[in-house]
């Protein structure tokens, strides 16, 4: 059996452990350079911040120019930024080191195809597959690949931005950046200055160590006590690798990704922006925000959680707008993947245009009930045993069936961790929370 080594959005692991190892990574190199790396013989690689990129990052070139294959490095750049300049570099593909939102320990690969799009689960399949088939490996003293640099992030994030707006177009609001002590520390707070806006930056001394440490878009205390002590209109938080965004409004009020996706679509729809006249979110998204979607006469499309299965649905309904719960927002009139820095310019260009403060904006719409878990087992083995159970699925198909016509359930493994999420919404709160409390009940016998 082949051994499942990347999930929804990449591998994910603690760095120096497998799979993660040099060895590991020196191999993959050396299957991807003779499987995926056959036309140009060209690789792009980027990272974020954290202190094991650079070990995994000398890992990669080694295997890859061991094989004639040269090597563009990125150096520190967002996620976004990668996928959107890797159809430019005529590369055979790119790697983002990444463990996205997770602590510094954490560490990840991103495998994204020539044209900047993630892998498929079929490309990553027969990744894994050639990655456990014994294989003989050539090494040839006159094909050994070259590593050169490209630099310019910020001049690349001040032309997009200028494609969107002008300078000091944010000129009179005061807002609060959080990049997270990450890929964007040095871009973020310079592109609102650039902007005009008033800015207080938080995490943007990264040291290898303090990514997403008590900061970023999954711990927003320090960012929206700052902007209430500050009185200032909103706050701006971004994950480590720069394609997850997280609002909080003037009271320090954390605004969900839900409610961000149907904030654009008003704005989108209002400036003639929005195309195919749909928007796309996941199957996780509250049951309110398609019907709050279909109330602007737009179409609401759910695609499989994770990001590159809504740029799928989107490409394949003609919208340029979609994104997740959790705060990946795709613009696809912009950027290939999520992109926190240019969403977040269009946010604040709508919230000032409104002349309201953000709590005036916000929320957009009123979501369905939900009651909401996510359930960390010691590895991934065990969640597949508890998913796979017989009396887990037929609780889960009992709870749907209950629920038909006025909510829903789901119940998923997490792709980059050992995490089982579970949300139950209902148009009742006390029905989601009863219905909740039956699979919990179930689960927890397996524990």
């Amino acid at each position: 059996m082949t051994e499942k080594l990347f999930g929804t959005d990449g591998m994910r692991g603690i760095a120096n452990n497998y799979p993660l190892t040099i060895d590991f990574c020196t191999k993959l190199a050396i299957v991807l350079s003779n499987n995926i790396c056959i036309n140009r013989h060209k690789i792009a690689i980027a990272r974020d911040t954290r202190v094991s990129g650079t070990m995994l990052f000398n890992a990669l070139c080694a295997g890859f120019t061991s094989q004639g294959v040269n090597v563009v490095d990125f150096g520190v750049i967002p996620t976004p930024l990668c996928t959107t300049l890797t159809p430019s570099l005529d590369v055979d593909m790119s790697i983002m080191i990444t463990a996205s939102h997770n602590p510094y320990k954490d560490n990840g690969l991103k495998l994204i195809n020539s044209a900047g799009d993630k892998f498929s689960d079929e490309q990553t399949a027969m990744v894994e597959a050639a990655m456990q088939n014994p294989f003989d490996v050539r090494y040839d003293a006159d094909r050994i690949g070259t590593v050169t640099s490209v630099y310019g992030a910020l001049e690349h994030y001040l032309a997009t931005v200028q494609k969107i707006t002008s300078a000091d177009s944010l000129k009179g609001m005061k807002i609060v950046l959080d990049s997270a002590n990450g890929a964007f520390s040095a871009i973020l707070p310079q592109v609102f200055a650039f902007l005009g806006a008033t800015t207080i930056s938080l995490a943007d001394l990264p040291d290898g160590y303090n990514i997403n440490q008590n900061c970023g878009s999954q711990h927003t205390e320090m960012l929206c006590k700052t902007v209430m002590e500050n009185h200032y209109d909103l706050g701006v938080a971004v994950d480590g690798d720069g394609d997850r965004i997280i609002i909080c409004d003037e009271n320090g009020k954390r605004l969900d990704g839900d409610q961000i996706i149907a904030y654009l679509a008003t704005y989108m729809q209002k400036h003639n922006m929005l195309k195919g006249n749909a928007v796309v979110s996941t199957v996780y998204s509250n049951l309110g925000l398609g019907k709050y979607i279909r109330s602007l006469g737009l179409e609401h499309y759910a695609s499989a959680v994770g990001e590159r299965y809504v740029i799928n649905k989107m490409r394949e309904v003609g919208s340029n707008l979609g994104g997740e719960e959790s705060g990946h927002m795709v613009l696809s009139d912009y950027t290939l993947t999520g992109d926190a820095l240019l969403t977040a310019v269009v946010i604040c260009l709508g919230i000032k245009e409104s002349g309201h403060k953000v709590s005036e904006i916000f929320p957009v719409f009123k979501p369905f009930p939900a009651v909401s878990h996510n359930l960390r087992f010691e590895n991934k083995e065990i969640i597949s045993k508890i998913m796979e159970a017989q009396e887990v699925q037929d609780c889960i198909a009992k709870i749907s069936n209950d629920l038909s016509g006025h909510g829903t359930i789901l119940v998923r493994k997490s792709g980059t961790e050992p995490v089982i999420r579970l949300k139950i919404e209902d148009e009742n709160a006390e029905v989601a929370a009863e219905q909740a409390k039956k699979l919990l009940a179930v689960i927890e016998k397996f524990k």
